[in-house]
């Protein structure tokens, strides 16, 4: 018995110097409310900003959905294969722009296939240059999820959901500009 706890401890001192000696940072500002990412994918150029946090499992994002501080928080769930979410990107790229010293913080969650993100989803956000906040959700039991998010939501793409910590709303739809401008003045 006394040999296997010891084994135990060796293992876990082990796993504790890997861990700690992998060069894993958080590169996320003292002022972020979310933790590091699972994986955090990085493509340096000038500009482009390609961080993207990646996550495998709902309940490690679900987060994302319930900060609460003084932000209002836009969370977009598309995917490269949308041509909706592609058609309304821009909109939700200027809202950011415009709104992001009203404290409005854009998020868009890909739900691309985790497989694709070197070569479809990184070098979709460099074309497009996307500056929001970017996730890369891949778990694919939605039905265990999406009514996480909102039961409102049928599983169809794009949907949003706006929120701050006085309210909630969720869209299934696509929008202009001009709607999602009208929405985010409605929580300012």
């Amino acid at each position: 018995m006394v040999q296997i706890k010891n084994k135990a401890a060796v293992l876990f001192a082990a796993l504790m110097i890997l861990l700690t000696s992998c060069g894993v940072s958080n590169t996320q500002q003292e002022s972020s409310p979310t933790p590091a990412p699972e994986t955090t994918s990085q493509t340096s150029t000038e500009a482009t900003k390609t961080d993207i946090l990646t996550y495998e499992k709902f309940d490690d994002f679900e987060h994302h959905l319930h900060v609460e501080d003084e932000k209002l928080y836009v969370i977009n769930f598309w995917a490269t294969w949308c041509k909706p979410c592609v058609k309304e990107l821009p909109y939700f790229e200027e809202i950011q722009a415009n709104y992001k010293d009203k404290n409005v913080e854009v998020v868009l969650v890909s739900l691309d296939d985790i497989r694709k993100l070197e070569s479809k989803v990184i070098p979709f956000i460099e074309k497009n240059n996307l500056q929001s906040s970017l996730i890369l959700l891949d778990d694919a039991d939605y039905n265990s999820w999406i009514d996480k998010v909102s039961p409102e939501w049928s599983g169809a793409i794009p949907v949003t959901l706006f929120y701050n910590k006085k309210k909630r709303e969720f869209y299934e739809q696509e929008f202009d500009y001009q709607q999602l401008e009208n929405i985010v003045k409605s929580f300012l």
